[in-house]
């Protein structure tokens, strides 16, 4: 009986113990190592996509009805007024599908099919997906030969290779698990769903006007630093966005030394205070994560020249589960991290300082071998000749390698418009 009891009570610790791999931000059935669990979590808690009792059942197919209702809401047109009519032998105009199967067919996204049908419960393929963002979005320049790049290209039928283009080169795609393999003719799953709706709302700025419900409220303005190019955040319905030549401040999240790091190496950044407009719209929360990645590091140089890091931050994560994308660097001159002119200085100054004692010491050496009543000459002679050394030698020597520690702050400046979706 003890031993049975001492089993069941191990179970249950293992089973405890594996219980926060999954429920990750209340998804039962997403862990927290899942490809696709950023995503999914940004559409569940934005309620682009919906939870059945706490399930999301990522690797379930979606439905026609039900990515036309998430798309929808990522253009803000969950709440157009519905004035048509439609008329679809499967679709009843007392059903709960009818209203977004209308804005639909207003606003043009998803249409039916000839023989008068709506089939909302028939799964929605990755090729048909593509067509309808490719549709939706501004024609621009894009990639003619992005296509070929993928195993599969002659898999995707004719009528989808512009549409794969254009996609292709906007980046609103997903190739999980083979990011070569485009699959076009497979059903598109309810993870892949979100990948694509996350992306989109990444990219509102690519959305033709028609499509979306996006008003201007306001323009308002970040005043980090006199010298950022831009100070504009424009407030809409939709989303804030930070233009891009906005200047953050933000924290290391960890010590980083140049010499222990690499390029490909990941970095964080934190916000220790909430980043707040003058006028008061809260755009990332305080405890805010930066992910960001190093792009090269150059060792300290010959005379003096110290380590430049090169970095740039790709996304953010908020404390409640919000992810941003985000194309930050360090701004500074030519975009790098190093040590800056004091921190020179003090080496120098070093090398100096340790001169002057090593000529000090070496003039009362050599002036008292012959004559010790010339200790102060030899300390005359030595002390500005060891002190001359150290100078030379500090300013031919390697610069320093840069280090930061935890908490030290740094500025980045956007490169592009940062979209933070409400």
């Amino acid at each position: 009986m003890k031993k049975l009891l001492a089993s069941l009570l191990v179970g249950g610790f293992i089973a405890l113990g594996a219980m926060p791999a999954f429920a990750y931000q209340g998804i039962n059935d997403v862990s927290q190592d899942y490809w696709a669990q950023t995503e999914i979590s940004s559409v569940v808690k934005d309620s682009v996509m919906s939870l059945n009792a706490g399930n999301f059942n990522p690797e379930g197919r979606i439905t026609r009805v039900d990515f036309v209702g998430a798309l929808l809401k990522v253009l803000g047109d969950d709440n157009i007024e519905v004035d048509n009519t439609i008329k679809f032998s499967d679709v009843s105009k007392s059903s709960d599908i009818y209203a977004p199967i209308a804005r639909s067919q207003k606003l043009g996204l998803v249409y039916g099919y000839p023989n008068g049908t709506f089939k909302p419960n028939a799964a929605v393929l990755r090729d048909e997906a593509q067509s309808v963002i490719s549709h939706i979005t501004i024609d621009g320049d894009v990639d003619a030969s992005i296509l070929s790049k993928f195993s599969d290209a002659k898999t995707v039928p004719a009528w989808a290779k512009n549409v794969y283009t254009k996609t292709l080169s906007y980046g609103i795609y997903v190739n999980h698990p083979d990011e070569m393999a485009l699959r076009p003719n497979d059903t598109l799953t309810r993870a892949e769903a979100a990948v694509l709706l996350y992306k989109l709302r990444q990219r509102l700025d690519l959305v033709k006007s028609q499509y979306k419900q996006e008003t201007v409220l306001g323009t308002e303005h970040l005043n980090v630093t006199k010298k950022a190019e831009c100070n504009e955040v424009t407030i809409t319905n939709l989303r804030n966005i930070i233009k891009e030549g906005n200047v953050l401040e933000v924290q290391f999240n960890e010590a980083f030394k140049s010499k222990l790091h690499a390029a490909g190496d990941a970095v964080t950044f934190k916000n220790a205070q909430d980043i707040v407009t003058e006028e008061g719209t809260l755009l990332f929360p305080a405890g805010s994560v930066f992910s960001g990645k190093v792009l090269e590091i150059q060792d300290p140089q010959w005379f003096n020249k110290n380590a430049r890091v090169y970095l740039q931050i790709e996304k953010v994560a908020t404390p409640d589960g919000k992810t941003v994308d985000m194309n930050a660097k360090p701004f500074y001159k030519d975009y790098a991290l190093k040590e800056g002119p004091w921190m020179t200085a003090g080496k120098v100054a070093l090398y100096t300082v340790g001169g002057t004692a090593i000529g000090t010491g070496a003039g009362v050496g050599f002036s008292f071998i012959p004559s010790p009543d010339k200790i102060g000459t030899g300390i005359a002679i030595g002390t500005p000749v060891g002190a001359g050394i150290g100078l030379i030698t500090g300013l031919v020597t390697p610069g320093l390698n840069y280090s930061a520690k935890e908490g030290e702050e740094i500025q980045v400046i956007l490169l592009d418009d940062t979209s933070i979706a409400k």
